[in-house]
């Protein structure tokens, strides 16, 4: 079974992976673990079934999220962006940290079913899976300007 260091080795690698990729934006795990994602937040979370069950999350505020689209999406910085289309963004990018960690771990983990991803937004968000699950907490920096909270909550599966 993979261990929780791992995890969180593929977590921020993944999410890094992706962001430089796909969003061309630097990411780094925080070097102030006390800052908090603003008020107003965007929560995208994706859940797994398998040897492993459990959910990955990315938190960040609606400003981050809407930097976040508009690179993903090739826009330029002034053009204007729906509720939609950053929450889609917020999705996708949920979705492809998942695929990127899934793709870390599946020697270890080799049964991980995925699900579509799915986003929420509001204020304090967070999310749980209730008694016997891990959680791994990485905040991260988005280029210097954004902090956004990666969240992996897991418990091995007793089928």
């Amino acid at each position: 079974m993979v261990d929780e260091v791992c995890l969180n080795d593929a977590l921020l690698a993944g999410a890094k992976e992706v962001f430089e990729t796909m969003i061309f934006m630097d990411i780094e795990e925080s070097s102030e673990p006390d800052r908090q994602v603003e008020c107003d937040a965007l929560l995208g979370s994706i859940t797994f079934k398998g040897n492993l069950e459990g959910c990955l999350t990315i938190c960040c505020g609606v400003l981050c999220a809407k930097t976040i689209a508009v690179n993903m999406l090739g826009m330029d910085s002034g053009e204007e962006l729906s509720k939609e289309e950053t929450h889609d963004a917020i999705g996708e990018v949920t979705n492809m940290v998942m695929g990127s960690v899934k793709s870390r771990v599946q020697d270890s983990v080799s049964d991980l079913e995925v699900s579509i991803p799915s986003v929420v937004s509001g204020r304090g968000l967070d999310s749980s899976l209730g008694d016997g699950t891990t959680r791994i907490l990485v905040k991260v920096g988005i280029e210097d300007e954004y902090i956004a909270e990666l969240s992996l909550l897991y418990r091995e599966n007793s089928r």
